[in-house]
């Protein structure tokens, strides 16, 4: 009878571990998309579960992905840094928020030259991605860069082979900066490249350049400066010579219009303001409002709502922008009016 007992106690303690692993498991947040907020997301993450023990499993895999991922319902939410049109979300069952903001730059890798020693504009830069521009001392940037001594080397243009929200605001700037570039190449989250070699993620094209010498690409920020990049200035809408910085981007989305952006639809490129960085870009997660797993929808609002109130320093230090409380509010006030299981809020 005892090693009966003895048997049974060991059947029952083998369980209930199977158990507590299953619910640690299931507790963890799952999530797929965009790279241009993974650093934040990553730090976010970090500091969640030391104070929560739930984890957060994002594949960083691009923002078409993420959507592909979110569709195939596969993960609780996906990440995009292309805002899904209205329509789009509406025919999915989906709604979206902006989680974070942050600044795409221009990177090149030119022996001597430091970050932020040179300067281009929106015109060159769109001539140099439509293979119009080929040698770094074309005149188009010599007069822009008077003091710099550039080389007479090939340009080597790197951009994203994924489906990429990065690729989108980027390219939804040089669009409206240059009409051959909206006419001819347009504007998507994957278009097709006149001329350059691709890159996966943000990872990708920043790995191309730091290894190609007389080349070209456009990262997240927070990429650029982890991995010491050169970035460039640019000239903005308003003719002004602005740095990448919390500060520009900040300049940027001061003015951004969300309580009126239809399901949070704004793009942020190009705004005008002497400060203003010219690509910055708000990145958006994207959940189903009758989730397909209650529990999970309500642990992933739980860590949004903490990275909201909590994350804001962490995302300063990665030099991303916070979202002001009062769009915090109206997001929180989606997440009540929308996301629902049963007829009953899923978040309170």
């Amino acid at each position: 009878m005892t090693v009966i007992r003895k048997t049974f106690a060991r059947l029952a303690l083998a369980t209930a571990g199977a158990l507590l692993a299953t619910q640690a498991f299931a507790a963890d947040i799952s999530g797929a998309g965009a790279t241009f907020p993974y650093p934040i997301y990553a730090k976010w993450a970090d500091a969640y579960k030391k104070e929560t023990n739930i984890g957060m499993n994002y594949q960083s895999i691009g923002s078409g992905g993420g959507i592909k991922q979110i569709k195939a319902k596969t993960v609780t939410f996906g990440a995009s840094d292309a805002p899904l049109k209205p329509e789009d979300l509406e025919e999915m069952g989906a709604i979206q928020w902006p989680m974070v903001m942050g600044g795409v730059v221009p990177v090149v890798n030119l022996p001597g030259i430091k970050p932020g020693q040179m300067k281009l504009d929106g015109k060159t830069l769109a001539n140099i991605y439509l293979g119009k521009i080929t040698k770094w001392n074309d005149a188009a940037i010599a007069t822009l860069n008077p003091d710099v001594n550039l080389p007479k080397t090939a340009i080597l243009v790197a951009h994203r082979s994924d489906g990429s929200g990065t690729t989108f605001n980027f390219a939804y700037y040089l669009a409206d900066v240059s009409n051959d570039w909206r006419v001819n190449v347009g504007v998507s989250t994957s278009v097709e490249w006149p001329v350059g070699i691709g890159g996966k993620g943000n990872e990708g094209v920043a790995a191309t350049v730091a290894q190609t010498a007389g080349s070209i690409g456009y990262v997240e920020y927070a990429y650029a400066l982890q991995n010491k990049m050169t970035y460039t200035k640019m000239i903005n809408k308003d003719g002004k010579t602005v740095a990448p910085s919390a500060e520009t981007f900040a300049a940027a989305a001061a003015n951004a219009d969300w309580a009126n952006a239809r399901n949070f639809y704004l793009i942020l490129a190009n705004q005008p303001g002497a400060d203003s960085w010219p690509m910055t870009a708000a990145t958006f997660i994207v959940m189903y409002k009758k989730p397909v797993n209650a529990g999970d929808s309500l642990t992933a609002l739980k860590f949004f709502d903490w990275a909201f109130r909590n994350g804001g320093k962490m995302a300063e230090e990665l030099d991303y922008v916070a979202m002001p409380a009062n769009v915090v509010d109206l997001i929180q006030q989606s997440w009540k009016r929308n996301i629902q299981d049963g007829g009953k809020p899923v978040w309170n």
